[in-house]
């Protein structure tokens, strides 16, 4: 697989995400608690005819054996994990890692770190 046809996984179910982020923060605008804009875009992406689960388990393995969970955030369509965030200053690198260690454990290729803040919302898309 080309360098350019890696970073078009799931292009239009993202595009389609992002709508939805962006539909959410027109609504609410900025200032609300992360769980808050979880169940609002949980609420939208079903709305837009999207599959989407919240929450879900994640089991981290070290050499063949369990050392821990994470919970993503939302799983859309069973394809992209979204990380969410409503912080004015985050550490983007930081924040990167952390879903590229989520994507490899899960097994999925593209996630977006969403950041529900003032004065817009913003999302990056990374593709492992």
């Amino acid at each position: 697989m080309t360098r350019k046809e890696i970073g078009l996984i799931d292009e239009d179910l993202t595009y389609r995400i992002r709508g939805a982020v962006y539909e959410v923060y027109k609504q609410l605008g900025g200032g609300f608690l992360e769980s808050v804009y979880e169940k609002s875009l949980m609420a939208e992406l079903i709305r837009v005819g999207l599959q989407a689960e919240r929450q879900v388990p994640f089991t981290v393995s070290y050499k063949d054996q369990p050392v821990g969970k994470f919970l993503a955030d939302i799983v859309v369509e069973k394809s992209v994990v979204i990380e969410l965030k409503a912080q004015a200053n985050i550490n983007m690198s930081m924040c990167k890692a952390q879903l590229v260690n989520y994507l490899k454990v899960s097994g999925l290729k593209v996630g977006l770190i969403v950041n529900f803040t003032y004065p817009k919302a913003r999302v990056e898309r990374i593709v492992v």
